[in-house]
């Protein structure tokens, strides 16, 4: 299990998405108020109870090793929830009036990446395993 290269992709990014909770993705003023106010994780319950989830099925998804096709199939679930918690943060934004990203928001390109790389090392492995059955 921890051999693989993948696994370590898979605990980065679940490590990622779980910090993102904390972290700021964009400050600015409000528009109904005009005051202050960091665009995090835990503002919102959907996007809060999504990246617990997301985390969560990384973290589980390394003791799939056994099912390499199911650890692949919830890579690429995991990429399309990642993909629609950028969204909820960007959609979030527009109750800004002015403000700029903060450094963490970074964070998501990471997760992205980790996760395409945990995908493509997963892939790669079962193409060797069907390459050597083959050749039996």
């Amino acid at each position: 299990m921890i051999q693989r290269v993948q696994t370590i992709w898979m605990l980065l990014a679940s490590a990622a998405v779980l910090l993102s909770l904390k972290t700021s993705f964009y400050s600015g003023t409000l528009i109904t108020d005009n005051s202050f106010h960091s665009v995090m994780g835990i503002d919102s319950y959907g996007l809060m109870i999504l990246t617990v989830a997301l985390g969560t099925a990384l973290f589980v998804n390394i003791f799939l090793f056994k099912h390499r096709m199911l650890q692949f199939r919830i890579c690429i679930f995991a990429l399309l929830a990642e993909c629609l918690i950028i969204f909820l943060y960007f959609s979030q934004i527009k109750n800004y009036s002015n403000g700029n990203f903060s450094l963490w928001c970074a964070l998501h390109l990471f997760i992205l990446l980790f996760i395409f790389l945990a995908a493509r090392g997963i892939y790669k492995d079962e193409k060797l395993i069907k390459d050597s059955k083959r050749l039996r």
